[in-house]
C-alpha cells in the first residue's frame, strides 16, 4: 500500500479561490463555442471585410464591380449584408 497519495485537507475558501478561475475560464469557453451567429440583420463594412476576412481594398472593389458580394450604399458608405455574405460562404465551402 505504499502507492496511496495522502489525504490533504484544505480550507473551503482556498479551494474555493483554486477552482473559481478554472471556472471562468470554462466559463469564457463556453461563451465563445455556443456564440450566436451574427446579427443576420447586420451589415458588414469595408473595414470589417478586411479585418475578418483579409480583403484588400482593391479586392473588395472587384467583387463589388463584379458582382461577387451584393452591396448597398448609404451616401459614400458601403454596407455588405452579413446573412449573404455568410450565405456565399457557405455556399462555396468545402466542408
Amino acid at each position: 500500500m505504499q502507492n496511496e497519495t495522502p489525504l490533504v485537507l484544505i480550507q473551503l475558501d482556498r479551494l474555493q479561490s483554486l477552482i473559481n478561475p478554472v471556472i471562468n475560464k470554462l466559463d469564457i469557453i463556453e461563451k465563445r463555442i455556443t456564440k450566436k451567429q451574427p446579427n443576420t440583420k447586420g451589415y458588414y463594412r469595408n473595414k470589417d471585410l478586411k479585418d475578418k476576412f483579409g480583403l484588400s481594398p482593391n479586392t473588395i472593389i472587384k467583387y463589388r464591380e463584379n458582382n461577387t458580394i451584393p452591396y448597398t450604399t448609404i451616401g459614400d458608405v458601403y454596407l455588405y449584408p452579413i446573412s449573404k455574405i455568410d450565405e456565399i460562404l457557405n455556399k462555396n465551402s468545402n466542408y
